[in-house]
């Protein structure tokens, strides 16, 4: 197959935002102007690096790779619109594998009505894919990390620890694509519901959590200029989960990364909102601590366990080898 026909084959047959005019077939895709702001963020994965394909499909390092910057668009508050999409692929990789991972993207993609306008496939020596999506936020929206402010409640979606979790049991080869850890780390769900449903509430600080809990914590403090004071106790953590001895259990709850979850502050009136939309839309959301007034010189984060108050390790996720 060569590019021209790989081009075709992906092509879409129709639009699915009424503001893209042309998507892939030129040098360019063409957007009418929007109403809202547009938001763009990118991810790159890159084989043995952030996936295995001794675990993972096509497939599934397509959808991974789109799943990641669903992630961020959810942490700005946006509805996602369209995506771009570079792949580079060892020559001996067939263009059935790179169909796949189109298709893995697409299944992400779809459930949200986006468009795929465009991007370039090459020859290289590893497996790399980037991703660069965009999503539009309504004007007056407040979704940056500098948006925590003292008295805020914090908040995080889901439950922590589950892909780290998940690897762990795929290193010990215990691989059953059934399992919710194993689901969890191979094909996370990103927050866009949550972004959605929230979308008429107009201040929200968010952080997608990627590097684990404890570092888009201090993300967030230094970025507000603020303290945050977490509850151990108050974690959401799958009770499965619970049989892992301590130091391992905090590992990955505490400072895993590509859970994909949110975790954010809000006001302690748009708390109670929240918490209602997210059980009406099945949503699991946790309130796991609070924003304090800034103490020191550098905005600090603490956790109390065991109603022992400590200074929560600045520390996270690190990409390195899956082997």
């Amino acid at each position: 197959m060569n590019e021209f026909e790989f081009i075709n084959s992906i092509k879409q047959q129709y639009y699915r935002q009424s503001t893209l005019i042309k998507g892939i077939g030129d040098d360019g895709a063409i957007i009418s102007g929007s109403s809202d702001r547009l938001v763009v963020v990118t991810d790159t994965m890159v084989e043995n690096v952030h996936f295995s394909l001794k675990y993972m499909t096509y497939s599934d390092v397509g959808y991974r790779v789109m799943a990641a910057n669903l992630s961020d668009l959810a942490a700005m508050g946006c509805k996602p619109q369209f995506y771009l999409l570079n792949i580079v692929a060892p020559k001996n990789t067939q263009n059935s594998s790179i169909i796949e991972i189109v298709n893995g993207t697409k299944e992400l993609a779809n459930r949200y009505n986006m468009d795929l306008i465009g991007g370039d496939t090459v020859e290289g020596e590893h497996l790399v894919i980037t991703v660069t999506a965009i999503g539009s936020q309504k004007h007056g929206l407040k979704r940056l990390r500098s948006d925590a402010l003292e008295g805020d409640v914090v908040f995080c979606t889901g439950y922590l620890g589950k892909s780290a979790y998940g690897l762990e049991l795929i290193k010990n080869n215990q691989i059953d694509k059934t399992s919710e850890f194993i689901q969890s780390h191979i094909r996370p769900n990103p927050r866009c519901d949550f972004a959605k449903i929230t979308s008429n509430i107009k201040r929200i600080c968010l952080n997608d959590i990627s590097d684990g809990i404890a570092s888009e914590l201090y993300e967030i403090a230094e970025a507000s200029d603020v303290d945050i004071e977490i509850d151990w106790d108050e974690l959401p953590i799958n009770h499965q989960m619970k049989q892992l001895n301590q130091h391992q259990l905090m590992e990955y709850v505490l400072y895993s990364g590509e859970d994909f979850e949110l975790v954010g502050t809000c006001s302690a009136v748009d708390w109670i909102q929240i918490e209602k939309i997210c059980l009406n839309n099945n949503i699991n959301i946790s309130k796991i601590g609070k924003v304090r007034r800034k103490k020191d010189a550098k905005p600090n984060v603490t956790i109390n366990i065991n109603e022992k108050l400590q200074t929560l390790e600045r520390k996270g996720f690190r990409h390195g080898s899956l082997d």
